[in-house]
């Protein structure tokens, strides 16, 4: 898959599930059901263990319908091997200018992490295709995304913490073109438990809220 198309596909479901899981099995459990939910997009971050496998059996078994990226990607290292391990994007919550380079060198979607106008301005201009918002829910939510792209329309963002189904409608409508969820959408109660028909409901929820918000803006 080519940058751009993943970018398209990111922007146009506009979820990207966060999953954190203390196993594997969880993982891809966690994975498995946002794809039934109608969420074809999933970020597998490295506080899993065996992350890197992870990522390769999800795209040997489910990449034809799932685009699997990595997430929580700290340096160059480990950016290539989820490269070698098939993923097809990048995010990290902060920004390192080693990924962002290897993951252009390579034509890989990269999400780097910023915060304030002066980080995310540099993130863009080294290369981040999309910038990740974090935390956002800490700094104002959608008002803080609001503030941020009235000077910088053009840098796609994607925030990530504070985002859950009573906020995701007015991310959308400050300028968010997708939203990272992690907790709110990957329960950890709903893993530990096996309910993961809790997670399909939560991630048809997401997707609706976001179709919803942008036909009122499109109105």
């Amino acid at each position: 898959m080519t940058k751009e198309e993943c970018k398209k596909r990111i922007i146009e479901i506009g979820v990207v599930p966060v999953v954190r899981a203390s196993t594997p099995q969880m993982a891809r459990q966690a994975a498995e059901a946002v794809l039934a939910g109608g969420v074809s997009v999933v970020e597998i971050t490295m506080t899993v263990p065996g992350a890197v496998e992870l990522i390769a059996q999800l795209v040997s078994t489910l990449g034809k319908e799932l685009l699997v990226g990595a997430g929580t990607v700290l340096d160059a290292e480990s950016a290539q091997r989820c490269f070698d391990a098939g993923a097809e994007f990048l995010v990290s919550p902060g920004f390192n200018t080693e990924t962002v380079k290897l993951a252009n060198g390579k034509g890989k979607l990269m999400m780097a992490g910023a915060l304030t106008p002066t980080e995310v301005i540099t993130a863009w201009k080294t290369g981040s295709d999309i910038v990740k918002i974090f935390p956002c829910g800490t700094v104002g939510g959608a008002k803080y995304i609001k503030a941020l792209k009235a000077p910088l329309p053009q840098i796609p963002m994607v925030p990530t913490g504070g985002v859950n189904l009573s906020t995701a409608a007015e991310f959308i409508q400050a300028g968010s073109e997708a939203l990272g969820i992690g907790g709110e959408l990957v329960s950890a109660e709903a893993l530990k438990s096996g309910n993961t028909q809790k997670i399909t409901e939560a991630a048809r929820q997401f997707v609706e809220i976001v179709r919803e918000a942008r036909a009122k803006m499109a109105a």
